[in-house]
């Protein structure tokens, strides 16, 4: 509608235009005839040709012919006068008045060519919609040329190259099953690329120029789909032609050949998805479905098989498998062999072992110039110490001093596990103890060499030559008696003749010819983890090939971490730790076991992989004991014919990882001497007490354990308010003896019977009221109203119970003694005769220990 009335304001407008022009044209054409001789040429009002005298202006050269565009005046009222032709042209010259005459007899010739040269003063909406249309079709059509020459160029270059490979390929007959050959035959060899070429020809548009009545351009309305009125006026979408292209180019190349089929190596785990399975074989998942069905076996995508099945599966479709297994992932932490003309020699490593109190860290402060034993609890060693020593000949010799007391046999055993000298202490005075016997095991069963040092030789009973016989009993030959064992006799207090036992530590060195390699990754063993406050866990290790350094990372048993800082025997900072040397290692994310390996890996990826299957085999360990400790019906019943075991519930918390061991070994040493009592440990761990912990010991009934360490403030009044028991310790030996006692109350008293005397019944009784009443003699001791009896019958038991009555004559009596007279009854049994026998015995309870 709005178009309409802007197509109806245009014409009247240009209606009204024409007529104003025509009125013009006819005004000047009577005002020409008028002047008579001028000649005056107005066009329209608007374009002026006049002849004249040249009037001077600047410019414009004199003779030529002045063009004046003018506005249009607008025209008069009806009552102005109008004005004539000589005045309008009055200020023309007759110059200027002769130009426009002949300019106008030149328009007259030519029939109106002029006018129609002049430019048109206003381009109509048709027209303008028609150029707009005839530019859109040429831009189209130069379009399509130019895709068409595009695509022969394409076409002429493959079909160059499918000329030259086919003139260079071997002449193959053509397969009668294929459908393009049979296509080829029919129709030609350029039958399908010409299809292609006469298909985009024919597909190129040709759409009617648009009208003026289609107001919507290029759009499609509603009623246009509805009715299919429409034309696609577009050519070939980009895609459209890519596939033309890519489809023509592909026909030119010929058949394609068939693909081989490709053999992997398949890499299996120990369990694996079937879908897993197809996609490293890159077999149809279907079709492994298949042949595991043929196998026997009824799996779908999701579900897991075996490595063995997988093996049968690849064979079928002729790969090759590698079997890998979960302990994979530590294939090459050890690293490769080291070359022999890159080792060079480490200082010895000695562990110090022997009885307690037979002076070894003492032996040990008077070579270091320290006094260790002083900070000990109770003087003993309660850890597994690593020092380093300079000697005077500026050799060094790396010594590891161990516990002697009974309960750290695992600790005693891991030194001598790690070492390579052992160096066994016994006292002059004491002689050879059991944990000396202990020591001497521990070092032949880690097949060490051992060097004995005779102690305290300074003192008034010191007999050392005793000690060395008494060795002879343990296989244990020293040098003086035609042996191979070097012996020396030392004291720690006045420091005599360690030079002498120095010696022969480096003599022996020299003959193991102890070497390592320190141009590599670090390898090593833990001493002693703990956890301390604001450092976090701290490792002790010792380092036996390779170097470590700031900034590596490592695996220490199921943890691991990147060295933050190496603290040496002295408490001072250091760089790196060469072999042979011990040092305190800080970066751990958790606390490792002691004795667990310590081993450099190229990167954190490598390094938390290994951590993450320890653990994961761990808590598999952990389950499995799970599963086997739990009770059954079978061992409900043997519990109950055997009695119920007193249980101790206990959870132990230490600052090192080996006194929580030690403090466990001597409670399963003291479970395995007393069968009625058992020890559960129901969680252990290095560091302070926590709320944890005592939330668990409250659920359970059990007792916390600190050795060495404390509890924090929470923890502490939750402990009060939940009335939980927590004792500290810092000396093993009261952990021990608190733990017995507690026991030992625990224990059920043991009853013992103790016999009293025997009566013979010479005549039976049957009273009212009362039933049968044994007459009977006392033959030997007492018999007691309230004690127990028994019955015999030809030396046969045949009741035990208990009298109802003991009278002598008519009274009750509390006892009756040998040689007399009395009546005895028995509560509910009645069953006696002349000639019985009857036993008197009392049941004594006593206090149980745990020994």
């Amino acid at each position: 509608m709005v178009y309409n009335a802007v197509c109806a304001v245009f014409k009247k407008r240009r209606k009204d235009f024409e007529e104003t022009m025509s009125e013009t044209k006819n005004k000047d054409s009577d005002d020409q005839k008028k002047e008579g001789g001028k000649k005056t040429l107005s066009l329209g009002g608007t374009l002026s040709l006049k002849g004249g005298a040249p009037t001077p202006r600047p410019g414009i050269a004199p003779g030529t012919v002045a063009v004046e565009v003018r506005r249009k005046r607008a025209p008069a009222p009806a009552s102005a006068p109008q004005d004539s032709g000589p005045q309008s042209d009055a200020h023309l010259s007759d110059a200027e008045r002769e130009a426009r005459a002949k300019a106008l007899e030149k328009a007259l010739a030519d029939g109106g060519k002029t006018k129609s040269s002049l430019p048109k003063r206003r381009t109509t909406i048709e027209d303008k919609k028609k150029e707009e249309a005839a530019n859109k079709e040429q831009a189209e059509k130069s379009a399509r040329e130019k895709e068409l020459e595009e695509l022969e160029r394409i076409e002429a270059e493959e079909s160059k190259k499918a000329a030259d490979i086919q003139a260079n390929a071997p002449v193959i007959p053509p397969n009668p099953d294929d459908p393009s050959t049979t296509r080829r035959a029919k129709f030609g060899e350029d039958s399908m690329a010409e299809n292609y070429r006469d298909k985009l020809k024919k597909a190129a548009p040709k759409a009617p120029p648009k009208t003026a009545e289609d107001r919507r351009g290029g759009r499609l309305t509603v009623t246009q789909a509805l009715n299919r009125d429409f034309d696609r006026d577009r050519g070939m979408s980009m895609a459209a032609q890519r596939r033309a292209r890519e489809k023509a180019r592909m026909a030119a190349k010929g058949p394609k050949e068939p693909a081989q089929k490709v053999f992997r190596e398949v890499v299996v785990p120990e369990v694996i998805t079937v879908g897993e399975l197809a996609n490293r074989m890159t077999e149809p998942t279907g079709e492994v479905v298949k042949t595991l069905m043929k196998l026997g076996v009824m799996a779908t995508v999701t579900q897991s098989i075996d490595a063995d099945t997988a093996e049968l599966v690849i064979g079928e479709f002729g790969h090759t498998i590698k079997r890998v297994t979960e302990a994979d992932v530590e294939e090459g932490l050890s690293g490769v062999e080291d070359k022999p003309e890159d080792l060079v020699s480490r200082p010895p490593v000695v562990t110090i072992m022997g009885h307690v109190d037979h002076g070894k860290t003492s032996l040990l402060d008077a070579m270091r110039q320290t006094n260790v034993v002083s900070g000990e609890a109770g003087g003993i060693t309660q850890h597994i110490g690593a020092y380093q020593v300079h000697m005077e000949s500026g050799e060094k010799i790396t010594f590891l001093d161990t516990p002697g007391h009974a309960a750290f046999t695992e600790m005693r055993a891991r030194g001598a596990n790690v070492t390579d000298i052992c160096v066994i202490v016994v006292s002059a005075e004491d002689s050879v103890m059991p944990q000396t016997i202990e020591a001497i095991n521990h070092a032949k069963a880690a097949k060490v060499p051992i060097i004995i040092a005779v102690n305290k030789i300074d003192l008034p009973a010191a007999d050392p030559m005793k000690v060395k016989t008494e060795l002879l009993q343990h296989e244990v030959v020293v040098e003086e008696l035609s042996g191979d064992v070097q012996c020396v006799e030392v004291s720690a207090k006045q420091k005599t003749n360690l030079d002498k036992l120095e010696e022969a530590i480096l003599l022996q060195a020299e003959v193991l010819e102890l070497k390592a390699n320190p141009n590599r990754e670090a390898q090593g063993v833990v001493i002693e983890s703990k956890l301390e406050k604001g450092r976090g866990p701290v490792v002790t290790v010792l380092v036996q090939n390779g170097t470590l350094h700031i900034g590596d990372v490592f695996v220490a048993g199921a943890e691991f971490g990147k060295v933050r800082a190496l603290i040496n025997d002295q408490g001072k900072n250091v760089e790196k730790a060469i072999p042979g040397q011990p040092v305190e290692v800080l970066g751990l994310n958790g606390v490792p076991d002691s004795g667990d390996l310590v081993s450099v890996t190229p990167d954190e990826g490598k390094a938390r992989e290994i951590s993450e299957y320890r653990q994961r085999k761990r808590r598999e360990m952990q389950a499995v004991a799970a599963v086997k400790g739990r009770t059954t019906i079978d061992d409900l019943l043997a519990a109950r014919e055997a009695g119920q075991k007193t249980a101790l519930p206990v959870i132990v918390k230490g600052d090192v990882h080996g006194s929580v061991e030690a403090i466990l070994g001597s409670f399963d040493k003291m479970v395995a001497e007393n069968d009625d009592i058992e020890v559960q440990a129901l969680h252990t761990g290095v560091g302070g007490i926590t709320e944890s912990d005592v939330k668990l010991a409250r659920a359970s009934g059990g007792v916390i354990i600190g050795f060495n360490v404390r509890a924090n403030a929470q923890a502490r009044d939750l402990a009060t308010r939940e009335g939980v028991d927590i004792r500290y310790y810092n000396v093993i030996y009261d952990v021990i003896d608190d733990a017995k006692a507690i026991l030992s109350g625990m224990l059920s008293p043991l009853q013992r019977e103790e016999y009293i005397g025997n009566a013979t019944i010479l005549q039976v009784f049957n009273i009212t009221k009362v039933g049968k009443v044994a007459g009977c003699m006392v033959d030997m001791g007492i018999v007691k109203r309230g004690a127990g009896v028994r019955l015999l019958r030809d030396d046969v038991v045949i009741h035990e119970g208990k009298l109802k009555t003991l009278q002598r004559f008519k009274d009750e009596v509390k006892e009756v003694k040998e040689g007399t007279e009395c009546g005895m009854a028995f509560e509910n049994y009645d069953d006696i005769k002349e000639g019985d026998v009857i036993e008197c015995f009392e049941v004594i309870e006593e206090a149980r220990t745990v020994t």
